[in-house]
């Protein structure tokens, strides 16, 4: 069926003339129209849009004009990226009917790929604690986790083989662990984040979720570039991310278990299923302490992100004061506690946080970490611990969620590799041995 293609077979398919947009668009609105109603992945669909963007594709391919590396391939975009053609409400009463009136750079990014939007994907509110209604496709009592919830789903369901979303904790990585999919998030800075809600200038990232490794580096690739409207972004090269996840290492990499200080908050299922890939990936693989400062960094983080929360979206916070859920006010009360001292203090941690891998990373290739703290909770109790993804977000650091281990209850849990700081490539390098090398000793026996 068209919609089990990976984006990179589909986009062939396409450009070869095999299978057309239309058909590819008209196989995905079916599957969700068969699956979403109970996993409710989607914001804003815009079926006919989307049919006519894929005609359009067909017709500028059979004039053999220019096709994007995306051409016809249908992408669902979290709801905190403006579309200039379909509402963008940021999972939230306050901007109900929000309507913006020019795309973000990413969604500029995607048209140009050739991509078609087939609507927005659910996010929890403004991108932060209160749940939305999305559930997981493998269990729908569970959650997908979030903020991303929408776009996992749609992703681990089949609706489409590429959604975008966000990161300022745990928000890509998180939900592709419990969603059984890839999450990517590169480094700081390879994507804008213009026309994206902000939440923390210094914390938000954009992020990727695909079913193949491949895709989430290819929509990476795609999105990737300068932008001088965005504080964040930088103008140096950015790493050929596709060309990473094809490659080959010239040695085996050198990876490294940090013993994190809040290991004890990894589930049982997670615990025995890393001493499992740690055991089969032996001497390559390095047990060491994490440093001291993790649990300050940890903290610190907190504090940047709810600072900076409340600075930006102040205005709109206090207007809608009344449609703010009651998951988030308790937060944004101890907000408007938080000194600047105590925010600068915590900005000069990241910084310090920031130095420490640039040394880090001079003796290890990738870092093994969790992805999550388990399997997806119950959708009652949350979106999940992103406690996980914290060190590395705080850093800035890419890092790439791997569907790889099975938890007791059969839901699906991540692998974390965490990489250098514009050094993307080499973490999807890393990865593409990683599942080769697993996949090269399954005769012994796979973690699960």
């Amino acid at each position: 069926m068209h919609w089990q293609l990976s984006a990179t077979q589909a986009a062939r398919r396409i450009r070869d003339g095999m299978i057309s947009s239309e058909d590819l668009v008209r196989a995905c609105l079916d599957r969700i129209i068969e699956t979403d109603p109970d996993i409710m992945a989607w914001a804003h669909l815009v079926p006919e849009q989307a049919l006519d963007q894929a005609r359009a594709m067909d017709r500028i391919r059979q004039t053999g004009k220019p096709l994007g590396v995306l051409h016809g391939v249908p992408v669902g975009i979290k709801d905190i990226f403006d579309t200039a053609d379909m509402p963008t409400e940021r999972g939230s009463p306050i901007y109900r009917g929000r309507q913006p009136d020019t795309d973000a750079v990413v969604i500029s990014k995607l048209k140009e790929a050739g991509a078609v939007i087939l609507g927005k994907t659910h996010t929890t509110e403004v991108a932060f604690l209160h749940p939305t209604v999305t559930g997981n496709p493998h269990n729908f009592d569970h959650t997908p986790g979030g903020s991303s919830s929408g776009s996992a789903a749609a992703v681990a369901a089949g609706h489409v083989a590429l959604a975008i979303g966000s990161q300022t904790n745990g928000s890509t990585i998180r939900p592709a662990s419990f969603c059984g999919i890839y999450g990517f998030k590169p480094t700081r800075g390879v994507i804008s984040r213009t026309g994206c809600l902000q939440t923390s200038r210094s914390l938000d990232q954009v992020g990727v979720f695909a079913r193949t490794l491949e895709d989430a580096a290819l929509l990476a690739d795609v999105l990737a570039g300068y932008d001088p409207y965005d504080p964040g972004s930088y103008v140096e090269p950015k790493p050929a991310m596709l060309s990473g996840a094809r490659a080959e290492p010239p040695v085996e990499p050198d990876i490294a278990w940090l013993e994190l200080p809040f290991a004890d908050r990894l589930d049982a299922s997670s615990v025995e299923g890393f001493e499992e890939l740690i055991s089969t990936l032996g001497d390559r693989v390095e047990r060491l302490p994490a440093p001291k400062s993790f649990e300050a960094a940890v903290q610190s983080h907190k504090i940047v992100h709810e600072y900076e929360i409340w600075h930006h979206l102040k205005a709109d916070f206090e207007a809608g004061w009344d449609h703010v859920s009651d998951t988030l006010k308790p937060t944004l009360e101890r907000a408007q506690t938080l000194s600047k001292g105590q925010y600068e203090d915590a900005l000069a941690m990241l910084a310090g946080t920031q130095d420490y891998f640039e040394q880090f990373f001079l003796d290890y290739d990738a870092v093994l970490a969790p992805s999550s703290a388990g399997e997806a909770p119950l959708r009652s109790t949350g979106t999940g611990d992103p406690v996980f993804c914290t060190i590395w977000t705080f850093a800035g650091l890419p890092a790439l969620s791997l569907p790889l281990l099975t938890g007791a209850a059969g839901l699906p849990i991540g692998v974390q590799l965490i990489g250098l700081a514009q050094g993307d490539d080499r973490l999807l390098r890393t990865a593409n041995w990683l599942q080769q090398y697993l996949e090269n000793s399954s005769d012994e026996g796979m973690p699960t």
